[in-house]
């Protein structure tokens, strides 16, 4: 299994918006892979519509988005026309038409076995394909989020993951229990108390001597 600090693997693929190689398009930025286990499905409409409608938050911090599913471009087409009907917004970021499943199964959602047609193919024989990728500027793995089909994802959370780890990739902190962008933030344990004097020479908060929070570090 991929896991957090892995290098997410390269690809190329059709996408509604061309071919792509996948290091290649996510260049300096961050990015943000999450796979659908069917087009056509109810959940997943949902999200894709919603994903649309936050994509300007994405922009804002330097990260780009990308879905998946093991539909051909044709479907993919006509599925968006559905979203943007009933969710007042059509996709405005590439899918990709992962018909031979190989960006699936390097991203271990499907079994290496796996062949043959997909749209003969029902959600339930792809529903380990409904997983979030962050994946950082470096081409590193930084969240695996995996969800059950039954549940929606939570793209809010996404973001504020996203806030978080862009600040501690810049900073030497942590974030606390449901920390939010602007909220004290917890001096990473790596960090000495003599290095911190130099660095937050106005002192911190501290509970205990391992918990020493500060305001979020800016700039």
């Amino acid at each position: 299994m991929l896991a957090i600090n892995d290098t997410a693997p390269d690809f190329e693929a059709q996408t509604t918006e061309g071919k792509i190689n996948f290091h290649e398009w996510i260049g300096n930025s961050w990015a943000v892979l999450f796979s659908h286990p069917k087009d056509f499905t109810p959940v997943c409409t949902t999200e894709l519509g919603y994903m649309a409608r936050i994509k300007p938050e994405f922009d804002k911090r330097g990260v780009k988005i990308i879905g998946l599913s093991v539909d051909p471009l044709e479907r993919h087409a006509s599925w968006m026309k559905d979203i943007e009907e009933t969710q007042g917004y059509r996709p405005n970021y590439p899918m990709i038409a992962d018909v031979d499943y190989t960006v699936s199964k390097r991203y271990n959602m499907l079994p290496a076995l796996v062949s043959g047609d997909p749209t003969q193919r029902t959600p339930a024989d792809n529903q380990t394909v409904r997983n979030v990728f962050v994946i950082g500027p470096d081409k590193k793995i930084k969240l695996v989020m995996v969800y059950p089909m039954t549940t929606g994802r939570n793209f809010d959370e996404v973001l504020r993951v996203i806030d978080s780890l862009q600040l501690t990739a810049k900073h030497k902190v942590a974030t606390p229990v449901n920390w939010k962008n602007g909220e004290d933030v917890i001096i990473a344990g790596s960090v000495s108390d003599d290095d911190a004097k130099k660095q937050y020479p106005q002192g911190w908060r501290a509970p205990k001597p391992y918990i020493r929070i500060v305001p979020q570090p800016h700039g």
